[in-house]
């Protein structure tokens, strides 16, 4: 027993580390290449081009969000009832603000439900 653990002691071995030179600070110049993975494919680069998602809302020029208009508001709020984040939907600032008011409001009258039904 005391060869295994001497044998598994010395297999492995330590890694070495190497310092990096003195002059790689932030204003040292210029980064050398990236390895491959240019927009157009390659291994390690980017899988797909995504589109800057626009406004629903000032696509359309829908200036008032009725709370009355249910289809509308349900493509907004998610399986669970939850409103879902502008991150996700692309609506801009304001009309997402208008837009969780009227949500909230269509909930009071019960025409949205505040979760989903299990």
């Amino acid at each position: 027993m005391a060869d295994e653990t001497n044998s598994t002691a010395a297999s492995e071995q330590p890694q070495q580390h190497t310092p990096r030179p003195a002059s790689s600070g932030p204003h040292s110049g210029p980064r050398p290449p990236r390895p491959a993975g240019a927009p157009g494919g390659g291994p390690g680069g980017r899988k797909f081009f995504r589109r800057k998602k626009v406004c629903k809302f000032c696509t359309e020029k829908i200036d008032a969000i009725s709370y009355r208009d249910v289809r509308l508001l349900q493509g907004f709020v998610a399986e669970r009832g939850k409103i879902v984040p502008r991150r996700l939907t692309g609506v801009c600032t304001r009309h997402q603000r208008r837009l969780s008011l009227a949500i909230k409001q269509s909930r009071n009258i019960a025409l949205l439900a505040f979760a989903a039904r299990f």
